[in-house]
């Protein structure tokens, strides 16, 4: 009887263990190493740690999901594969706060392309409320169809266009992201 209690109680913990093994973390946050999507397997690319202003303040982790991982980042920008960013706040951040950042990163990185995409900014940006520490936002690029956002959980709508998908996951894999250390980080290296 013992021989088969300590059996099971190994098969539980290799289990358990195999489990703790395919998560990654940033600053406490972890992520799967991988996820399905519209009947896709997206690989974990990296975290990355966005920090705001002069004091480097955490805002956010966030985490790069692709069918194939790559550290290109001109080269995930021009696929036009399947790939999900996902953000998860550590502060609370208001939504006057996540609209300004919107703007700013389209326009560092959307070049001429920004008055074309106005309303579509737009229309994202209406989909965004206050973001509590803990919460999520999720972008799933779906080719053909546009980017489907996603706001603690709850599905917002689909912005359309393969051209929008490419300039807001530009926001981060550009020229001119928030901060150099979180677009290195989604790019597969260290968080933070």
């Amino acid at each position: 009887m013992n021989r088969v209690y300590w059996g099971l109680l190994a098969g539980l913990l290799a289990i358990l263990s195999a489990g703790a093994a395919q998560a990654k973390s940033c600053e406490g946050v972890s992520f799967p190493d991988q996820m399905k999507a519209d009947g896709a397997t997206l690989k974990l690319n990296g975290l990355g740690l966005r920090q705001a202003t002069i004091l480097n303040i955490n805002v956010y982790v966030g985490a790069l999901y692709l069918t194939q991982t790559s550290r290109d980042a001109n080269a995930i920008l021009k696929s036009n594969a399947p790939k999900r960013l996902l953000l998860q706040f550590v502060r609370d951040v208001g939504g006057t706060d996540l609209s300004k950042g919107w703007d700013e990163g389209f326009e560092n990185n959307a070049g001429g392309q920004l008055a074309a995409l106005k309303p579509r900014i737009d229309a994202f940006k209406a989909m965004m409320t206050d973001v509590k520490e803990g919460e999520q936002l999720g972008m799933h690029h779906k080719p053909g169809a546009g980017v489907q956002v996603s706001v603690k959980g709850a599905v917002k709508g689909t912005i359309k266009g393969d051209d929008f998908a490419r300039a807001l996951f530009a926001i981060w894999l550009g020229s001119r992201p928030p901060n150099a250390d979180l677009k290195a980080g989604l790019l597969g290296g260290s968080c933070g």
